[in-house]
């Protein structure tokens, strides 16, 4: 059964890579909002960050290579592109900070000084912390949090297991120093904000696998205070025991998900938004990105998902934007990272497409 299982997963992969669709009229939006391309062709589009000079850095998993990306007339359009780095190890996360771009490879952080200065002439980079290099959910996502510590996430190296130093979202000083545990008991973070008005980190995460399509949920977590643990690999989605680790501990020992997501929509990217360009209902909510199942036999997510809050807390959670599978099957995009831009508008990076959305609102 289980030959037969990846025979079709192979077989779905194959048909979906061969079907080259532009997204864009598939695309379904809220009334009053349109989408166009930010950028195209870019190679395995993934986490994106914001310069102080308005570039846009880009990370490119799987091509081991880092973006730049400069709207030079500000239309809302990428205009001139440079590649900063070349033949790297899963170049996932990115963030700035003074002048100088971050960069998580799977095994290491690196820091680019002065980086708009000089794109097209990158300096050498700088290591400034070395991190478990498992391949096995090594994308590493990062992000600088209000307290200016640098947080990032060490998924866990497996389906599910427990091994020391994993299933964490870690945080340190700019130069590396002071690294410590912020959370644990988390499989696969690969996006989180914190809320604008309280300063607390929420995150999602990457239910496991082969537990049937409908278990478990993906998460969106909500770490109010440092040391708290959700879950992984002894619970699930709060009230799920693991078949293996679940004997160990019991579920009311962790805390539970703010929002429990779709099963296997693969929640990545998300951001509250902070900009004045959408409508007031959309102010200081919670958008993210739902990559998409691999292995359900029914696929679900591909879409940009709302989470809405209320006093701190998770009350609804809807589509956004959707579209990129279609009804027939076909996948014609999957949104990975969401990025506020200055103006308001949302940018969304997508992998498969190679590409950079743009959203906005017309009043």
């Amino acid at each position: 059964m289980r030959v037969s299982r990846y025979l079709l997963l192979l077989l779905l992969s194959i048909s979906q890579s061969a079907c080259a669709v532009d997204p864009l009229p598939r695309l379904n939006l809220p009334p009053g909002f349109q989408i166009d391309y930010f950028a195209e062709n870019i190679d395995d589009a993934r986490s994106m960050a914001l310069g102080e000079r308005g570039t846009l850095f880009v990370g490119s998993r799987k091509a081991g290579k880092v973006h730049a990306l400069v709207d030079e007339d500000a239309d809302g359009r990428a205009d001139r592109r440079y590649l900063i780095a070349q033949g790297l190890r899963m170049p996932n996360g990115v963030d700035f900070r003074d002048g100088a771009l971050y960069l998580a490879e799977n095994h290491r952080i690196l820091r680019f000084d002065r980086i708009e200065e000089q794109l097209d002439k990158p300096p050498q980079p700088v290591v400034i912390a070395n991190l478990p290099d498992s391949p096995h959910h090594g994308w590493r996502y990062m992000r600088f949090g209000p307290d200016g510590y640098l947080y990032f996430a060490v998924g866990a190296p497996c389906n599910v297991c427990n091994e020391a130093g994993f299933a964490v979202i870690e945080r340190m000083r700019p130069d590396g120093s002071e690294r410590e545990v912020y959370a644990e008991g988390i499989r696969n973070s690969v996006g989180f904000d914190w809320d604008p008005a309280s300063g607390d980190l929420w995150f999602t995460d990457n239910g496991r696998d082969w537990l049937g399509d409908d278990l478990p949920p993906d998460e969106l977590n909500h770490a109010a205070a440092e040391g708290l643990h959700f879950g992984f690999p002894f619970c699930h989605a709060g009230e799920i025991a693991d078949p293996e680790f679940g004997d160990q501990k019991r579920c009311a020992e962790f805390v539970p998900p703010a929002q429990k997501l779709g099963p296997h929509v693969a929640a990545l990217g998300m951001r509250f938004y902070t900009g004045q360009q959408f409508p007031a209902a959309y102010k200081n909510q919670i958008l993210l990105a739902e990559h998409g199942s691999w292995n359900r036999s029914t696929p679900i997510g591909y879409r940009v998902a709302l989470v809405r809050l209320e006093a701190g807390r998770a009350i609804g959670y809807e589509t956004f934007i959707d579209g990129w599978l279609g009804d027939d099957g076909s996948v014609a995009g999957r949104p990975v990272d969401l990025m506020v831009m200055p103006d308001g508008a949302l940018l969304i990076s997508d992998d498969k497409a190679g590409a950079i959305y743009r959203v906005s609102y017309r009043h």
